[in-house]
């Protein structure tokens, strides 16, 4: 159940993380797979920071949404580096 909660937090927040970083350009589908993605990577980076999780779906939201923004903005970076 544990892993269904992970992935249903992530997918919502890479749609508003979708939203937010507008001219991405990556579709609501990739938004969603970086945001599973940025629910990992945000409990890193929060864990590094010594800032927990003050538990229920609101915090694990917003530590997912933290690390889905992370990972498209990183993801945009190398999509532009590659048109030039």
């Amino acid at each position: 159940m544990s892993w269904l909660y992970s992935i249903l937090i992530g997918a919502a927040a890479g749609y508003l993380a979708g939203r937010v970083m507008k001219g991405s350009g990556f579709g609501a589908i990739i938004n969603i797979l970086l945001g599973i993605a940025g629910a990992v990577v945000g409990g890193w980076a929060f864990g590094i920071l010594g800032l927990a999780s003050s538990g229920g779906v609101i915090g694990s939201l917003v530590v997912s949404f933290v690390g889905a923004v992370i990972i498209l903005f990183v993801a945009d970076l190398f999509k532009g580096k590659s048109k030039s």
